[in-house]
């Protein structure tokens, strides 16, 4: 087994990877941290590889048992115990392993209430971090490719966190799709939420705290499993709704789109 050590925002995760190449995939995308002599990690995972079939777009199986909830698809399989801390992960290829993190991540999160996972890109304008979600094929990144040179937290999974106060910030994330450089700034605090629309002309329309909560459900990395979790994920969204205003925004394949928001 390799071992690999990340930090991410404030927690560690201890990664246990079965071969050469999935170390390097985490520590292409992971910031590696020292651990002092005889300190845990905040989480744990193993990593095995030379599992399944490529992934065939069917859907993930959940079941829970006494000891671990088992999520399963034709490229990896997820075994989680209950406080999702401690996770086992069998993984096809690079994709199965960066779906499968994040399916194991997203419920850490949400478990703890520490944040959310949400499928969107986030970019930093004036000190605010903007995310922009929409269904696959919406555009989140061709927006997070339009807007560089501003420093890009996600393209793809936008990790957000709340703070002491509740305040929704958002961090660098390491699970990204084109974009896979890390950002130089390591957080931000939540500018708003834009939902995409592509559309021949530029404009944005406000959105209600209501719809944004409904929303905002659709677009969080989540398998439901449990009334529970659902119940807090709900919370979470909630919180985030009520933080920051959000938009419909009607954008074209160009950067135009930022008259719109600063």
């Amino acid at each position: 087994m390799y071992r690999s050590t990340v930090k991410v925002a404030d927690h560690t995760i201890g990664f246990n990877l079965q071969t050469s190449h999935l170390q390097e995939w985490v520590e292409k995308r992971f910031r590696k941290v020292e651990m002092a002599l005889g300190a845990e990690c905040d989480l744990e995972i193993t990593v095995n590889d030379f599992y399944g079939t490529m992934y065939d777009d069917g859907p993930t199986e959940i079941e829970e048992t006494e000891e671990a909830i088992i999520y399963t698809r034709a490229d990896y399989k997820l075994c989680v115990k209950h406080d999702y801390s401690r996770a086992v992960l069998h993984v096809y290829d690079q994709l199965a392993i960066k779906h499968g993190i994040i399916n194991w991540y997203s419920a850490w999160l949400v478990h703890r209430r520490k944040g959310l996972l949400i499928h969107s890109s986030c970019i930093v304008e004036h000190g605010k971090a903007w995310l922009f979600a929409g269904h696959s094929g919406a555009g989140k990144s061709t927006v997070a490719e339009l807007s560089i040179p501003r420093p890009v937290l996600s393209d793809e999974a936008t990790l957000l966190l709340f703070d002491d106060d509740g305040s929704a910030i958002v961090h660098d994330s390491p699970l990204r799709s084109d974009l896979e450089e890390p950002c130089e700034v390591l957080a931000s605090p939540l500018g708003g939420i834009h939902f995409l629309n592509q559309s021949e002309q530029v404009f944005r329309i406000s959105v209600s705290k209501v719809d944004t909560l409904v929303l905002l459900m659709d677009k969080v990395f989540y398998w439901k499993h449990n009334r529970l979790e659902t119940a807090k994920l709900i919370a979470l969204c909630k919180q985030v709704a009520e933080s920051v205003p959000a938009f419909q925004l009607h954008f074209q394949k160009n950067d135009t789109f930022w008259g719109q928001i600063s």
